[in-house]
Order: C-alpha cells, then sequence, then structure tokens
C-alpha cells in the first residue's frame, strides 16, 4: 500500500474519512451521508464525491472502509468473521474491489459472536476501535465499552476480541423521546446532571427496566423531575442499567467526548472505574493496523 491511504468509517447515518500519511492522519471530512442517505445504491458515486479533491491531488490512493457499508444494506456484503478475531483475521476477510477512477478499494468484514447469554452477537466498525485499542495499550486483557446507538461490550486478550455483548441503549432513547408516551409534549431538554444522577439511582432498583421506564411518566406528572430535564432522566436510567452488566474491573471507555462525559459521569456514581480513549484515535489505530496485514496491500 503507497504511503498515502485513505481509511473510510461508513456506517447507516454518518460517513468519517482521513488522508492518511502513514499511520498519521492528515486531513479528514465528515458528512450525514451514510447508508440511509444514499439513493439506488450509488456508494461509489457517493465515494467519489466526497474524497474527489484528495484523488485530484493524489491520484488513485488506496482506500479501507468498514462499518455498515460492508452489510446487507451497504456497498457489498462481506461476511462476518466468526468467534475470536485479531488484526490478520479481519484482513484476510476484507473484500477487494476496483473503483471506476483506478483506487483499490477494501471493505472489511464485521464480527459475528455469542453473548455471555448464549445468544448470536455482530458488530460493524466497533471490531476496528477494538483493535485499535489493543494496538494502543499493551496489556494481556482488556475490557472495554463502546458506546452509542447499540452500545458494545467487549473483551479482548493479547489482541484478539474474545467476546462482545449489545446494549440498545441509545437507540431506546431515541425510541423513547421520539415515539412513546414519555417523550411526548416536552418542552426544548436541557442539561439536567441532578436528573441524570435521579435516572442512575433508580436503575439500581432491583426492577424489570420496562417497569422502571413508566417512573419517567410518573415523576414528570408529580413534579420530581422537570419537564426540561427528562432526558437526561431517561438517559440516566438507561445508562445505569447498562453499566450495572460491567463486572467490577476497569474499563476502557471508547467513544466520542459527549458520551464519555455522560458515561464516566455514570460510572463515577456506580463505582466502576474506566478510562476515556478518543473513538476516533482508536479507529485510526484499528485500521492502520489492519492493513498492514492486507494481503498484496504492502
Amino acid at each position: 500500500m503507497s504511503e498515502k491511504w485513505i481509511a473510510i468509517d461508513w456506517g447507516t447515518t454518518n460517513f468519517r474519512a482521513w488522508l492518511m500519511q502513514g499511520e498519521t492522519p492528515i486531513s479528514s471530512v465528515n458528512d450525514a451521508c451514510g447508508l440511509l442517505q444514499v439513493a439506488d445504491q450509488q456508494f461509489e458515486t457517493t465515494l467519489l464525491s466526497r474524497i474527489t479533491h484528495w484523488l485530484a491531488e493524489y491520484g488513485p490512493l488506496p482506500v479501507l472502509m468498514a462499518g455498515m457499508v460492508g452489510s446487507q444494506q451497504g456497498w457489498v456484503n462481506v461476511p462476518y468473521c466468526k468467534g475470536r478475531v485479531d488484526a490478520p483475521t479481519l484482513a484476510a476477510g476484507a473484500h477487494l474491489l476496483h473503483t471506476e477512477w483506478g483506487s483499490p478499494a477494501w471493505i472489511l468484514p464485521g464480527v459475528a459472536s455469542v453473548s455471555d447469554v448464549g445468544l448470536p452477537e455482530v458488530m460493524r466498525g466497533e471490531e476496528v476501535q477494538l483493535i485499535g485499542l489493543a494496538t494502543s495499550v499493551k496489556a494481556p486483557r482488556l475490557c472495554a465499552i463502546l458506546p452509542g446507538t447499540h452500545s458494545k461490550h467487549a473483551f479482548l486478550e493479547k489482541g484478539v476480541i474474545q467476546h462482545f455483548s449489545t446494549y440498545m441503549t441509545g437507540e431506546l432513547y431515541q425510541l423513547l423521546m421520539a415515539h412513546s408516551l414519555l417523550g411526548r409534549d416536552l418542552p426544548d431538554q436541557q442539561p439536567d446532571p441532578h436528573a441524570f444522577d435521579i435516572g442512575i439511582e433508580h436503575s439500581g432498583l432491583h426492577a424489570p427496566l420496562s417497569h422502571l421506564l413508566f417512573s419517567v411518566r410518573t415523576l414528570r406528572l408529580h413534579g420530581e423531575v422537570a419537564l426540561t430535564g427528562i432526558g437526561d432522566y431517561l438517559s440516566g436510567l438507561l445508562t445505569g442499567e447498562e453499566l450495572r452488566q460491567c463486572p467490577h474491573e476497569p474499563h476502557w471507555l471508547i467513544a466520542s467526548d459527549e458520551l464519555l462525559h455522560r458515561y464516566q459521569r455514570a460510572a463515577s456514581q456506580l463505582g466502576l472505574t474506566v478510562e476515556p480513549l478518543s473513538d476516533e484515535r482508536c479507529f485510526i489505530a484499528g485500521m492502520n493496523q489492519i492493513r498492514m496485514s492486507l494481503p498484496g496491500a504492502n
């Protein structure tokens, strides 16, 4: 692979690309042109429009893509790697395609596994961040939390992803606020750390989540949570429910700045030790580690 190359994180709602000089990003593009915004499978045209300025300057650079772009709804449905996975495994499962402008492009596979309770699990994109974590933090065992629409809790040993579990924390929040009685007729929501903390506390009441969720409605009716803080109370309830599933050992927290702050606050209240790490830093480190193992790419 040439010294300059392009790393891409292409998800359902967002597109992020970095122009790389070896291991170092030197320019980036962020756009809300995720899979849902790509009409009629025009992935190649969409990609070209976002990176054409780099190609004009440097020629047909190699492109390495990860995320939902490799799903059934994406550009190519790249089969999941199954079981325990490391960087060479992901590289071996990459799908090579040749673009109309001459760039070789690889789409990475996701990972399929089984959760602690024996249910099937999948992820696309987060595995790259986990490889980046293992590359950046030299430790024999790593526990990681990756907050998001579908939060992932993962465990790695000696750079190998062993297993992981998914929590629909972000999606439940969005659905309940937008499409349920809990979020109906609310004023604009404002940051409310106190409401968030109450939600964290109530997540430990040893009751089914479906019961706890109705407290979003009742605390609102009784005026115990401000109308502008209902969103933060719900967020605390869901985040607390998720983090209470973590074993009590140090975890790496890989997320954007906003989610880092929220999860750090929740973890502190629950007595869970977390060490923050930028999701972008982990993604770039993981992509670089995987590209070094791509067959015929170096």
